[in-house]
């Protein structure tokens, strides 16, 4: 090997999964199932509370919010919890809402700065939006 080759040393680099917030399992199973067919790892929560244990006990490359869900939190405070705990997660968000007629929605929307689909989506909306705020999947499997 010449002075300057890279070595490989067999070392993967590690790939954190993107963490996905959704209430209804139906459109959770649907993220999951299209992001991991287009290579992505992925966690689930089927709220915001369980969303942010999962925040508070792992890492994360980015998460995928519902914005309205039951149980007392919503993906706004998803939102404000990386802000003060995982700023470098703040750019790496994306919420998806079926909610847009809601004028407090739309509020937390602007207010976030978050980048959002609309419920329905279809899959190429989906990976298109994914791969521009977290990046293509790695394939280097």
């Amino acid at each position: 090997m010449s002075p300057g080759s890279p070595v490989n040393l067999g070392i993967k680099a590690e790939v954190l999964p993107l963490l996905l917030i959704e209430d209804e399992r139906s459109v959770l199973d649907f993220l999951r199932m299209a992001l991991e067919r287009n290579g992505y790892a992925c966690a689930t929560a089927n709220s915001a509370t369980e969303g942010l244990r999962l925040l508070e006990a792992g890492r994360f490359s980015g998460i995928i919010s519902d914005m309205r869900m039951p149980g007392g939190a919503s993906g706004a405070d998803v939102h404000d919890w990386v802000v003060a705990h995982r700023p470098e997660l703040r750019q790496k968000m994306l919420f998806i809402t079926g909610d847009t007629v809601n004028e407090d929605t739309m509020k937390a929307l602007a207010s976030s700065g978050v980048p959002y689909i609309e419920k329905p989506f279809r899959v190429h909306e989906l990976i298109s939006t994914v791969e521009k705020i977290f990046g293509k999947a790695r394939t280097d499997k």
